[in-house]
């Protein structure tokens, strides 16, 4: 029997987050929908508004196939690839 503890400290490493951009004007805002109920009403709203508010050039959405399922490395660097922001929410 294998016996873990929960308390032990986290294997994952420490990232830093990418600097945020001092405009957004002309930029693509990339959408990721997690699935969730609503996610992609929330997130359309939001990029819309974000978009028209900041001058940006245009919104993207990808989707996730489930909430429980992380977004593929793939679909992650064509995020990377083909925008400079990215958003993604969780709703019900």
């Amino acid at each position: 029997m294998r016996i873990v503890d929960p308390a032990s400290s986290s294997a994952a490493a420490a990232r830093t987050l990418s600097p945020r951009p001092r405009s957004l004007e002309g930029v693509t805002i990339a959408l990721l929908d997690n699935s969730k109920p609503n996610a992609s009403v929330l997130l359309e709203r939001v990029g819309a508004l974000l978009a028209a508010r900041s001058g940006a050039r245009t919104v993207r959405a990808w989707g996730k196939p489930g909430s429980s399922i992380a977004a593929s490395p793939a679909v992650l660097e064509e995020i990377a690839g083909a925008a400079r922001v990215a958003l993604t929410a969780s709703a019900d």
